[in-house]
């Protein structure tokens, strides 16, 4: 798949207002090209057969480069110790509420980055969904926030604190955080399925739902993923925070990514980190995510969602045009600017030069629709309905 222009428009010909229209064609996404899948395909056979390229130094560099990013034994037990306070507190108050009846606990699960193992040092935040029996409302939610820093501050009277382990809570658009200057835990509320549609609140709705989301993903990755992925979803997340273009794929976008470059294969056998490396920015650049792919279905979901689709055109376009670019730098060398071994600023901006060869920047293909066309694409659907409608 080419990047093109994918500027909006009508897919079918019409010939006149008297005379025959042509329907639209069914929509069929097309996967990328791939070159791990097409290495064992009788349509592709090999010509001659190339040594495979020497990547001990890109393996290396992938390891260090994880190894710097893995938090210390220091941030993990700060980070270990709030958490099972915190989650102490939950569970008692889902076992044994006693007087607090503002609301009523269903069951407590952590998620996120810390319970996969993909944290990053520097971001010192584990994940803890708290489900909800009762309708989960702002006053009740506080309620809860104060019990529970209650609680807390109550259980460790007989500790000798420090001032970087004095607990503050806050509350959150999504529940509410417990923190202190080591580590911080995000509580993010949910709530049983059938309370969730009698939520008036569309923005609590939302965030119920995504909450309940997370606990399905926490669930197929570790059905589903392994060492070497947990190291590449750590490398491309700290990718995504200094290349903007990447920085759209939100957590679960990166995780679904990774286990599909080193897991989903042809022979079956999963791929070492270095030829996942590469394959992720080749599936990138060949249109992954972009329209017309079949992307990356959403193991999670009940119906078939594809989990680039919550992207615009203009960041889908941007995404597979910096991969490309990357890709171009990443295969003349320039491995250690991508993981950041290397300092380069305006690389995706700039002309550079890798191993000899200057490698320039590639321009946009996404041109936005202005008012006119839109305009003129919505009329076009219109006479396309009143086609459909004759019919």
């Amino acid at each position: 798949m080419v990047r093109g222009n994918i500027r909006g428009g009508r897919t079918g010909a019409r010939v006149g207002m008297r005379g025959t229209f042509t329907k639209k064609t069914s929509f069929i996404p097309r996967h990328p090209f791939d070159l791990n899948v097409i290495e064992h395909s009788v349509h592709f056979p090999r010509v001659a057969s190339n040594p495979a390229p020497d990547d001990t130094a890109l393996l290396n560099a992938l390891t260090k480069r994880n190894q710097d990013l893995t938090p210390t034994d220091k941030e993990q037990q700060a980070l270990n110790n709030l958490l099972n306070k915190v989650t102490t507190v939950l569970d008692n108050l889902v076992v044994a509420p006693g007087d607090f009846d503002k609301c009523q606990l269903e069951e407590v699960r952590q998620v996120g980055s810390y319970k996969k193992g993909t944290m990053r040092t520097g971001k010192n935040i584990a994940d803890v969904v708290v489900i909800f029996k009762t309708i989960p409302t702002k006053e009740s939610i506080e309620a809860l926030s104060k019990k529970v820093e209650e609680l807390l501050k109550e259980s460790m009277k007989t500790e000798v604190i420090s001032k970087t382990e004095m607990i503050t809570v806050q509350i959150t658009e999504k529940g509410f955080d417990i923190f202190n200057w080591q580590a911080r835990v995000c509580i993010l509320i949910a709530t049983v399925p059938p309370n969730i549609r009698k939520v008036e609140n569309p923005e609590m709705q939302k965030h119920l739902v995504n909450s309940l989301s997370a606990i399905r993903h926490i669930r197929f990755f570790e059905e589903n993923s392994n060492s070497s992925v947990k190291v590449l979803i750590r490398i491309l997340r700290d990718i995504a925070t200094r290349f903007e273009a990447f920085s759209v794929m939100n957590p679960w976008m990166i995780e679904l990514l990774a286990n599909f470059a080193i897991l989903s294969n042809a022979n079956r056998q999963a791929l070492s980190i270095n030829q996942a490396f590469r394959r992720v920015f080749q599936l990138l650049a060949s249109g992954l995510f972009l329209p017309g792919s079949s992307g990356l279905l959403d193991p999670c979901e009940n119906v078939p969602v594809r989990v680039h689709t919550c992207l615009t055109l203009e960041q889908q376009d941007n995404l597979c045009m910096t991969a490309q670019t990357l890709l171009r730098v990443l295969k003349h060398g320039g491995y250690k600017v991508i993981l950041g071994i290397d300092k380069k600023d305006n690389l995706i901006t700039e002309m550079s030069v890798f191993d000899g060869v200057v490698i320039s920047p590639l321009k946009l293909a996404y041109e936005p629709q202005s008012d006119a066309e839109k305009q003129n694409t919505d009329d076009d659907m219109d006479t396309d309905n009143l086609d459909d409608s004759m019919e």
